[in-house]
């Protein structure tokens, strides 16, 4: 018969909290990039419209509107552990898609980084959306 001692539980449950801990401020680091940058076009919308027609997107201002919504909304939702799978499924595929249209002149080599950041920022939007937002979020897996 298997038995398993105090011991080996608590070690477990105290990998499981810690785990819950780290997805948290996973969350959390990630939902901050979102928030601010929202937060930080509400005050410069000019730029930020003239900047996404610059690239030939049609409808800049809706655009410019549905950008700061996600940011802010899903950045929100994110950090608080809300429908979570949802909104950082919505971020990466928001930021591989800014990576795909802002950063693609790979001659300059800031914009080579900033794409490879795009992609490193989706890929955690993606293991959050896979892997859920842990124990300590309202969704409460």
């Amino acid at each position: 018969m298997n038995t398993v001692t105090r011991n080996e539980l608590g070690t477990a449950q105290t990998a499981v909290v810690g785990q819950d801990a780290l997805a948290l401020i996973a969350r959390i680091l990630l939902a901050a990039l979102f928030i601010l940058a929202g937060v930080n076009k509400l005050s410069g919308m000019e730029g930020t419209v003239g900047y996404i027609a610059s690239v030939g997107l049609p409808l800049p201002e809706i655009v410019y509107f549905l950008t700061v919504a996600l940011e802010i909304g899903g950045g929100l939702m994110l950090a608080a552990g809300f429908k979570t799978r949802y909104a950082a499924g919505a971020l990466g595929i928001f930021t591989v898609l800014t990576a795909l249209i802002f950063h693609n002149d790979f001659s300059q080599q800031i914009e080579m980084t900033m794409f490879l950041k795009n992609l490193a920022i989706a890929g955690g939007m993606f293991a959050i959306a896979a892997f859920g937002p842990g124990r300590l979020a309202l969704d409460r897996q």
